[in-house]
């Protein structure tokens, strides 16, 4: 899993930095972290769709078509429609998580904040993020937006990523601990 996650991470890289430079340069970087930000909900809102950007068995022309529906939809920002194009034209569609995790790592520092990785079992309610923001920002001592996502698999509980810092206090691992303590014990 961390192999699959650094190979992510090389792929996304310069897709969101060059699409950092260009938001930079036009002064638009917040529009276009917001467009980033409804595809994201897309994703995490409807399984299908998720399952959609990461399949190798659709061709990169079928996902192309299928983006340009999904963007005629969403109505994002339209350096964010043409970001997506190249992308599904490309065919690093199932890079698009990474890329945008990755723009909005770049636009944090650009404001002078921390971003903060943070997977939920189910997604994290206004109430609940600004409340997780909140009480990072007074442990780090600086500003911290969320990255937020999804992974039905945690069943419970949060894991969460700043900098080289992770706490999981997730479910799963805790039951994996717990399966762990008991093979030991019998």
């Amino acid at each position: 899993m961390a192999e699959q996650s650094g190979v992510l991470t090389q792929i996304a890289r310069p897709y969101a930095a060059a699409l950092f430079d260009l938001a930079k340069s036009e002064n638009s970087v917040e529009a276009i972290e917001q467009g980033l930000d409804r595809l994201v909900a897309l994703a995490s809102e409807s399984p299908d769709f998720a399952r959609f950007l990461r399949s190798p068995v659709i061709n990169a022309e079928e996902k192309l078509v299928a983006m340009h529906a999904v963007l005629e939809r969403a109505k994002p920002h339209t350096r964010v429609g043409d970001f997506v194009r190249v992308v599904a034209r490309n065919g690093r569609l199932f890079a698009l998580p990474a890329m945008i995790a990755a723009f909005k790592n770049l636009a944090a520092g650009h404001r002078g904040e921390i971003s903060a990785d943070v997977t939920s079992a189910i997604p994290l309610s206004a109430a609940q993020a600004k409340s997780l923001a909140d009480t990072l920002t007074s442990k780090i001592g600086k500003s911290v937006s969320l990255n937020q996502f999804v992974d039905p698999s945690l069943i419970g509980g949060l894991v969460v990523k700043v900098g080289s810092q992770m706490i999981d206090s997730s479910l799963k691992t805790k039951l994996q601990a717990m399966k762990i303590a008991m093979k030991e014990v019998g």
